[in-house]
């Protein structure tokens, strides 16, 4: 049973500020206010409400700032979707008009009144915790690694254009090495096409260009600095070198790492069985998504918060569609980068890819489409704990079924 002092809140989340408001066992406004997104305000907001004396507290986004400030200062949160605020404003009203103050009221008073229905949030369990730090510093590292190989690469044209372009990737195992035995054009004079070859050989290299190709490429871009100025130079390509050499090591030990704990989360298993899903990728959408399924409700709240699905606007008779840019960046960069992948490991993606794309839309529309689908079904593989299974997959098995009468 209530007690009859208790009191309950909600954050209609915004931007730059939110509204929050509270109302007590009886439906009536106890307190309404905004405070800024900032580390401040949110302190405040949570002394204010501690002083109402609210224990729970509603809010439509189940991550961000807010989330985590309201979990850390000990309230149970609850995430109430959009979809279901919009169909609960009607209780408050015929027209359904929407404003901050408004949506904060609707959070608090129907959490006081279905609360008993919603699940609190709760925090990621330490092994996804810790999974989600292996798989952000990997993503870092990598980042710093394409940004110091364009620095390397900006140096090289200027120094050694030779080496640009002498293997598929500047920051490949084998360039690298190839610059640490030969760090400059002037040493790099010294290979003969048989000598060359003979490097190659003790490399153990298995690239698709021959010797002479490679010596060929090399002898006929431009010299770039030669001499006393051009040694002097080598000792910034080896500290490049050094570098680039080193975060692939560590990227290395990560990635072995990360399929280690993979391997090992309960949830580990429903991820890696998504079609060109992989090690990483895996990992990825898991440390992301989380393991708390009280986040995410229905799979619609999946896909706003990942920013694949559309935003619209209605006023009036005015309605625009456009793209969300309000969603957890980590998150669509992760569904995405899995979704645009899948046409080459699943024929209904692959399908579906090519008649969005005959249709207009661009690469990065299409992506986020396909990725809107994919959302909905690793939601319910994700609540079900079960792993994706071809066969349960409806469009999949209609295509499938299709073809095979034709």
């Amino acid at each position: 049973m209530q007690e009859l002092t208790e009191r309950f809140g909600g954050v209609d989340w915004a931007n730059d500020g939110h509204a929050v408001c509270v109302v007590d066992i009886d439906g009536m406004v106890v307190d309404e206010f905004e405070v800024t997104d900032s580390g401040d305000g949110l302190v405040g907001m949570c002394r204010r409400l501690k002083r109402s004396g609210v224990r729970r507290t509603a809010i439509e986004r189940p991550d961000g700032t807010v989330v985590d400030a309201l979990i850390g200062a000990g309230f149970e949160v609850v995430v109430v979707t959009s979809r279901s605020v919009k169909g609960l404003r009607t209780r408050y009203g015929a027209s359904g008009n929407k404003s901050d103050r408004t949506d904060a009221y609707v959070l608090a008073d129907c959490l006081r009144t279905d609360g008993h229905r919603w699940a609190s949030l709760q925090p990621d369990s330490p092994a996804t915790v810790t999974l989600r730090a292996h798989v952000r510093a990997r993503k870092d590292l990598v980042e710093h690694r394409v940004a110091i190989a364009n620095q390397l690469r900006a140096h090289l044209k200027i120094v050694f254009p030779g080496v640009v372009g002498l293997f598929s990737d500047l920051d490949s195992p084998i360039s690298l090495r190839f610059l640490k035995r030969f760090p400059s054009a002037t040493k790099a004079e010294w290979l003969s096409e048989k000598r060359l070859a003979a490097w190659l050989g003790t490399q153990g290299y298995g690239g698709r260009r021959t010797a002479a190709d490679l010596h060929r490429h090399l002898t006929e871009a431009p010299r770039g600095l030669a001499g006393d100025e051009g040694d002097r130079r080598s000792t910034v390509t080896s500290a490049f070198v050094a570098i680039l050499t080193a975060i692939d090591t560590e990227i290395k030990g990560l990635n072995r790492r990360i399929s280690d704990l993979l391997d090992a989360h309960p949830d580990g298993h429903i991820f890696r069985s998504l079609p060109r899903a992989g090690t990483i990728r895996a990992a990825t959408l898991l440390a992301e998504i989380g393991d708390c399924r009280a986040r995410f409700p229905e799979p619609e709240a999946l896909a706003s918060l990942a920013g694949v699905t559309p935003s619209t606007r209605a006023s009036g008779k005015h309605r625009a569609v456009t793209f969300r840019w309000s969603a957890n960046k980590k998150l669509r960069a992760a569904i995405c980068d899995f979704a645009g992948d899948t046409p080459n490991g699943n024929e209904w993606a692959r399908q579906r890819y090519q008649q969005l794309r005959t249709d207009g839309k661009s690469h990065p529309h299409a992506e986020r489409i396909l990725a809107r689908t994919w959302t909905h079904i690793i939601w319910r593989c994700w609540q079900d704990h079960v792993p994706y299974d071809p066969t349960q997959h409806g469009a999949l098995q209609r295509l499938q079924t299709t073809t095979d009468l034709t």
